[in-house]
């Protein structure tokens, strides 16, 4: 067994184990070099949430703030980043300064005297985005069935809403007419970053009028999508949890419904 298998076995194993802990993660793998450069093209890497290289190697300490930036935005984006570490005179040549993106690659100053060029491709690792149901309607039933197929890991018991807060979260609120209040103030406590509620508006505003009356905070209530899903006309339960599929897909992939705080409108 060559060193590289031994590296790659090291990195799955490590992998496996911050996939089961529900872990984001970033896999760096330098694809191409130029010049004097420590480590060459295959090399790789696993690094953590915070950045750290946890397993596998990248050459010395001139790639590490680079990868770690790069990382960062990665796990923030969901989106792979290839960067290109480039002595600073070669990136005047280019006409391009530190942290610009030129035809999909970002360039990043390096400093170290070796004056080497090493382009690293960088591609995060997400924990599977969970969706809280409140209630048993035939809406949550089939929100329950279709969201799996959507890549959604459905919580369909919500009494202990917990873990990983790293974890896309998404909670939708069909108790339609059963529990709605307490529903509500259970899902606005789990503070999740989509919070929607099945019902017309109309509907939805006498209950905030309740729960304000209760002591509920307006802004807090504010979070609220009401009512929920994309208005495609939708009429059976199939349909309505159709358009709220769609509309967590347009929250999750282009961040469409967020505030600048991440919380939907």
């Amino acid at each position: 067994m060559t060193p590289a298998e031994v590296l790659s076995s090291d990195l799955a194993d490590a992998a496996r184990d911050l996939r089961a802990q529900d872990e984001p993660f970033a896999f760096a793998t330098i694809v191409r070099t130029a010049g004097a450069t420590a480590a060459k093209p295959g090399a790789k890497a696993l690094i953590g949430r915070d950045g750290t290289i946890l397993q596998g190697w990248l050459g010395g300490g001139c790639t590490r703030a680079a990868v770690k930036a790069a990382t960062l935005r990665t796990l923030e984006t969901g989106q792979p980043e290839l960067i290109s570490i480039t002595p600073e005179e070669q990136l005047a040549d280019k006409g391009v300064r530190p942290g610009t993106a030129v035809d999909g690659v970002t360039f990043a100053r390096n400093g170290c005297p070796s004056r080497g060029t090493i382009d690293v491709f960088i591609e995060p690792s997400l924990p599977t985005p969970e969706l809280v149901i409140f209630g048993t309607s035939p809406v949550a039933e089939a929100l329950a069935q279709l969201a799996p197929q959507f890549q959604w890991a459905v919580r369909a018991n919500p009494d202990a809403i917990g873990g990983n807060n790293a974890r896309q979260r998404a909670v939708i609120v069909a108790t339609q007419g059963q529990g709605d209040l307490m529903a509500l103030k259970a899902a606005l406590a789990a503070e999740p970053q989509q919070l929607s509620f099945v019902g017309s508006q109309r509907k939805f505003l006498s209950l905030k009028e309740k729960l304000v009356s209760q002591g509920v905070n307006e802004d807090a209530l504010a979070r609220i999508k009401a009512p929920a899903g994309l208005d495609i006309g939708a009429i059976t339960p199939e349909e309505i949890a159709l358009s709220i599929m769609a509309e967590l897909t347009q929250w999750r992939r282009r961040g469409v419904m967020t505030h600048k705080d991440g919380v939907a409108t």
